[in-house]
């Protein structure tokens, strides 16, 4: 490794940017970056300009050595670099919001990553992550790039399968639950062992430990601080969980709560009050507070973003590939044997110990028996519709919600999809070469 660190930003312009920076400067000791480069795209100019303002004066104000630089042109920010971090959103809240919003017309959960609108967004996603890859293969071919641009797991599939680079991909969830667990056995996360395994927003956890011994029986029934922002509160269901030995992703809610949370998004709908449109409301107050040329510092109201912490974790991982530290994240890798119900080179999310060639996936102890149907199925969706996004297949796009469990007709995803497709057109001329209907 040289000893210039350079990091680049894909999405610099993004809210949780502060955040990165934050991790950047406490970590400064083990992991000495020198050079931070803020990319985005020209519509969100005005974003990168004042994040990375307020990156500037946040470095400013540690008197640490690191020079943040901000720029529109991605290869001059991929040139040299050693890790490459994701944050992006194509299409921005706009397309989230029809993400959401869409599905819910045709009686169907309306989320960003999950079902319907999580495919939408890996369809407008992975061809760009790709052109990324295909850039970091010219122009930093050693590079690191740490995914978190969701869904997740389907875009790091997506990379490993259709490029050269190195890439992992992350997720805030399993930091969060550490978080969680530590605020309330009042003992710092190094104490705590916890086991994942499934998917990106489709994990269970089945081993729970504090100081080796087991807390898994009494969370059973104790488990309401695990969950997201983003999420709707409802209770688990006691039996369920009782049944399963295991805590649900709090994304599991949509497939096991389905007719409730769908109830409540469309109900929100009604009165304008989608998640994308909070989200928004979140954002630009946020922006309005970056734009204090006072403020030097990460604001408290960020955490109340979905994706709160996702740059502890993100930083925490360049730090330990840096330094070869051999600790253990939750991370989303190729499977490769580990979960033994799904294909090698599905992408899963499973605990992994770091070093500085890679992670290397732990063996999973326990995967809930009636919960591997549901693993395999989503899966296979998530297969099908990585296809779909590199070939701009609308049949592909259309047999991949087919079998997605929260899709209940065939026939009202078909012209689901065709309204998703034709709103997103400006994204994913892939699908419109043909321009022939699949009817």
């Amino acid at each position: 490794m040289s000893k210039k660190l350079k990091i680049a930003v894909i999405g610099g312009g993004s809210s949780y940017t502060p955040e990165l920076i934050e991790g950047f400067l406490l970590n400064y000791a083990t992991f000495p970056v020198t050079e931070i480069v803020l990319v985005d795209i020209q519509p969100g100019l005005r974003k990168l300009t004042t994040v990375g303002k307020l990156a500037q004066r946040m470095v400013a104000k540690s008197g640490l050595p690191i020079e943040v630089k901000l720029t529109l042109d991605r290869r001059s920010a991929l040139a040299g670099a050693d890790f490459v971090s994701t944050q992006m959103r194509v299409g921005m809240l706009e397309a989230r919001g029809w993400d959401e919003s869409i599905p819910l017309k045709y009686g169907m959960i309306g989320q960003e990553t999950t079902g319907p609108g999580g495919m939408m967004k890996a369809l407008r996603t992975i061809p760009v992550l790709l052109d990324v890859a295909k850039d970091m293969e010219e122009l930093c071919p050693d590079a690191w790039l740490l995914n978190f641009t969701n869904p997740a797991g389907m875009v790091t599939e997506a990379i490993n399968k259709h490029s050269r680079i190195k890439t992992i991909g992350l997720c805030n969830s399993p930091i969060a639950a550490y978080k969680w667990l530590s605020k309330l056995y009042e003992v710092p996360a190094e104490r705590i062992y916890c086991e994942f395994a499934g998917l990106n927003h489709l994990h269970y956890i089945s081993r729970i430990e504090i100081d080796g011994l087991s807390k898994l029986e009494e969370l059973l029934d104790n488990r309401d601080g695990y969950s997201a922002k983003n999420v709707p509160q409802y209770e688990w269901n006691g039996a369920l969980l009782r049944t399963l030995k295991a805590i649900p992703s709090y994304y599991l809610k949509y497939f096991y709560l389905h007719r409730e949370l769908l109830s409540e998004q469309q109900e929100a709908a009604a009165k304008g009050e989608t998640r994308a449109e909070t989200v928004q409301r979140l954002e630009d107050e946020l922006f309005e507070l970056y734009e204090d040329v006072n403020l030097a510092e990460k604001p408290k109201q960020l955490e109340q973003r979905g994706g709160a912490y996702y740059s502890e974790a993100a930083v925490k991982l360049m730090n330990s590939l840096y330094n070869d530290k051999g600790d253990i994240q939750t991370l989303n890798v190729a499977n490769n044997g580990i979960l033994d119900f799904l294909p090698d080179d599905a992408c899963i999310e499973v605990n992994c110990k770091v070093l500085a060639n890679g992670p290397i996936p732990v063996p999973v102890q326990t995967v809930p028996e009636a919960a591997k149907g549901l693993i395999h199925a989503v899966k296979t969706y998530e297969q099908l519709a990585i296809q779909a996004a590199v070939t701009g297949s609308r049949e592909l796009a259309l047999t991949a919600l087919a079998h997605h469990p929260l899709v209940p007709s065939v026939n009202d995803a078909e012209k689901m999809l065709d309204e998703m497709l034709e709103r997103n057109k400006a994204y994913l001329g892939s699908f419109f070469r043909d321009a022939v209907a699949l009817r």
